[in-house]
């Protein structure tokens, strides 16, 4: 069974309490991230001039499976940073331009 050992709630562990709720709000991300790329229209992508629908099912997938396999401060970190700019990417760049031209033009 997966256990999850919380700092004590104290002044003094405030930076890990700060990095659990890092890494829950990552995983978070990662997940709405995954979502949203499997939801929506392989067309949509290529009209964004983005990549494929598969390639970024891949990307966030990958990504969203790095954040939780992978902790911020442990031996793998730097897979955890990947995973978490990817996810980012397609939240900054990649969603809101699908989502501009689903809508359609705005006046």
């Amino acid at each position: 069974m997966l256990s999850i050992h919380l700092p004590p709630f104290s002044p003094l562990y405030l930076d890990l309490w700060v990095l659990l709720i890092l890494q829950s709000v990552a995983l978070v991300m990662g997940l709405f991230a995954f979502g949203h790329a499997l939801t929506q229209r392989a067309e949509a992508f290529q009209a964004a001039e983005r990549m494929t629908k598969p390639a970024w099912l891949g990307i966030t997938g990958g990504g969203t499976f790095a954040l939780i396999l992978f902790e911020l401060l442990g031996a793998g970190s730097i897979f955890w940073v990947a995973g978490f700019v990817a996810v980012s990417v397609y939240l900054v760049d990649v969603r809101p331009r699908l989502i501009e031209i689903q809508r359609g033009p705005r006046w």
